[in-house]
């Protein structure tokens, strides 16, 4: 026993002694990442931006685009409910990924010339993120956002909506202008294939829409920076737009909802669908189907499937799927589930493309700037060249859903810019080159006062002042764990209410 005592300390030091020479070498995964690119955390921000599930619960059903007559999880809109779980939608998706991701490559990138245009990239993105999120909440983190692992701020301060504003404004007029062609390209970027001009182009076209957001609480610095864009150079054509492409590995977040369970829960309101019927609009005919005779979802297939105009009629809002039957026998149909929905077969097809900056959009924000004489131009010029461009913008989801260029020609002739509805018609036209944009078309909705739409009159809703939903309410995560600053935020902006309307927001 004494040799056992004697001599197992000496063999324990032996061993220890011996592996611990190396012993870091050994304990570290030779596969696995210990850096990544910054270029790649770009593009994690990018394709984290497709719209997905709560763009059709909130924002395309307040502006009466979508409608689900169903209730339960997914209760938001349809019913004007403050149904947190999909309200944070925005909130979670944007500062889990995009602010964490935007926020290292700006660090990593911001004193590294060689990576000058990456950096302006990400500056861009942010900013675009940042108007989102902002333009969906009202006053958020945004100075100390994404900073937990840089600087071990694990609870942000909210800044005003304004100051937000005032420095994406100047975060895309600088990041804009600092892409420089002549510099190393950004060979990685999912988004332009490291094409600098179009870079710029889409910054300026970020910068004219954050612009025209201040028509009614500045026009005065709306207009100088709408200068600012037009100088520096926006898009230019439907080449230069923002689209995320989709395939089999990486499906159309829409897509992948109406094409999975939701399949025949969600339908084309009746607003969106008589507009465009009553204009004889070809749009209709590449967005709509209805499966007549369907008396349940199971019914919705092919064999059913009518693409043709005149037989789409969109559902009412204001309706469960208990009481839509009055709706139902009005209309004459079999069911609820014979109204008109989105093809999924097309525009919400699995690898359909989803658009989130658009040369159409930019056009006719240009034809509003101009009509208000903040640019040069001539606004019945800019109006129908948004109006071609989004016609246009079909033939990305194939060939069947493409539109003629004589049937273009056709609506843009007998729908001219009207004296005296100059700014409805343009901005009703932006409600529908924002279709499956939800974010971009209730935004502009606000700001605008257009299209000019009846709200829904649902019984029991949780709007308290308004007769539309003005923003998402804060998340419960954040008045749990961010209490003193979200309470900051909701004093100086209001309630923390679905009908508390944003700074820009004003009537």
């Amino acid at each position: 026993m004494k040799k056992i005592r004697i001599y197992l300390p000496i063999i324990a030091c032996c061993f220890l002694a011996s592996c611990d020479k190396g012993f870091d070498e050994m304990n570290v995964n030779p596969i696995a990442l210990t850096a990544v690119d910054p270029g790649y955390q770009l593009n994690t921000a990018i394709v984290n931006t497709a719209p997905g599930y709560g763009n059709l619960s909130y924002e395309t059903t307040i502006v009466k685009q979508m409608i689900t007559p169903f209730s339960g999880q997914g209760s938001a809109a349809n019913f004007n409910q403050d149904n947190r779980g999909v309200a944070s939608g925005n909130w979670n998706t944007y500062y889990q990924t995009n602010i964490k991701e935007l926020t290292d490559v700006v660090a990593k990138t911001k004193d590294l010339p060689a990576r000058s245009n990456l950096y302006n990239m990400a500056r861009i993105w942010k900013a675009y993120s940042f108007m989102l999120l902002t333009d969906t909440y009202g006053d958020i983190p945004y100075t100390q956002a994404g900073k937990n692992y840089l600087e071990g701020i694990a609870t942000p301060v909210y800044d005003t909506q304004e100051s937000i504003y005032t420095a994406i404004l100047s975060e895309l007029d600088a990041a804009s202008a600092g892409l420089d062609a002549s510099k190393a390209r950004v060979a990685s970027d999912v988004l332009y294939d490291g094409d600098v001009t179009k870079w710029k182009r889409l910054g300026y076209s970020l910068l004219l829409r954050a612009a025209m957001r201040l028509s009614k609480v500045n026009p005065t610095k709306a207009a100088e920076y709408v200068a600012k864009a037009v100088a520096g150079g926006v898009m230019q054509a439907n080449a230069d737009n923002a689209i995320i492409r989709h395939n089999a590995n990486f499906t159309n977040p829409v897509g992948s909802q109406l094409n999975g369970g939701q399949s025949a829960f969600f339908y084309l309101a009746e607003d969106f669908v008589t507009f465009l019927s009553k204009n004889n609009d070809p749009r209709l005919a590449s967005i709509a189907v209805r499966y007549v005779g369907a008396t349940s979802g199971a019914q919705q297939v092919e064999s059913r499937a009518n693409r043709t105009p005149g037989v789409q009629i969109g559902a009412p809002l204001g309706y469960d799927n208990t009481t839509i039957s009055a709706a139902v026998t009005a209309n004459k149909l079999a069911s609820l589930w014979d109204y008109s929905q989105l093809d999924r077969t097309r525009m919400a097809g699995l690898a359909a493309p989803s658009f989130l900056v658009t040369y159409a959009q930019t056009q006719l924000l240009l034809a509003e700037a101009a009509f208000r004489k903040w640019t040069t131009g001539d606004p019945t010029v800019l109006y129908a060249n948004g109006i071609r461009a989004h016609m246009q913008q079909f033939a990305n989801y194939g060939a069947s859903t493409a539109i003629a260029d004589a049937a273009i020609t056709t609506y843009v002739q007998a729908n001219p810019l009207a004296v005296g509805k100059e700014l409805e018609q343009i901005n009703t036209q932006y409600w529908v080159a924002s279709f499956l944009i939800g974010p971009e078309a209730w935004a502009n909705f606000r700001r605008s006062g257009y299209p000019i739409l009846t709200p829904n009159p649902y019984p029991g809703s949780d709007l308290k002042t308004e007769p539309f939903i003005r923003r998402l309410t804060y998340t419960d995560a954040e008045l749990n764990v961010n209490k003193t600053n979200v309470e900051q935020a909701i004093s100086r902006q209001g309630p923390n209410l679905l009908d508390t309307r944003i700074w820009w927001d004003k009537k």
